[in-house]
């Protein structure tokens, strides 16, 4: 797999003059809980994902349901309650790896009791579960902030609203 991209032989053949060059992303995405698997269509994902990396990436993505994710969250971060993602970041140089995990029933909940679009909430989520991947975190002030700046900015690329406007 080439850091590249684009057409075989020639790297900028399959973009615009001056567009940015987009990291290369291996994508394995499963549907544990299929609720919402028309509204993650692998291209959109995939465009979602490659607009948050900064380096090459192997990445898995799986939508689970609440056990999953109420699982996976005591197990591994020590809390008894399903989250919205997961990020397992096994690697950041000189390629991504990473497996993000998202529960769907969560985030169907937060996007209806925040009246956000739901579409809108998983680019976030996917965005900002490859900037975890990535090394990105929010536990100090100053990384949150440089963290939801980075978000934001993504986003915004991708057509969608500031998640933290609101």
């Amino acid at each position: 797999m080439s850091p590249r991209g684009g057409a075989q032989g020639n790297p900028s053949a399959a973009r615009p003059a001056g567009a940015p060059v987009k990291p290369a992303l291996r994508l394995s995405l499963q549907f544990a809980d299929a609720s919402h698997r028309a509204l993650l269509a692998r291209h959109r994902v995939q465009r979602w994902l490659r607009a948050s990396l900064n380096a090459p990436a192997e990445l898995t993505v799986r939508i689970v349901g609440a056990d999953e994710g109420r699982s996976l969250n005591r197990q591994f971060r020590r809390r008894d309650y399903a989250t919205n993602v997961l990020t397992f970041s096994y690697q950041q140089h000189p390629w991504v790896m990473a497996d993000l995990v998202l529960a769907a029933p969560v985030i169907e909940r937060e996007a209806r009791e925040q009246g956000i679009d739901l579409v809108g909430h998983y680019a976030h989520l996917l965005v900002h579960g490859a900037l975890h991947a990535q090394g990105m975190d929010h536990e100090r002030v100053s990384d949150a902030v440089r963290m939801q700046a980075r978000e934001t900015q993504v986003l915004a690329m991708l057509g969608f609203d500031d998640p933290y406007a609101r």
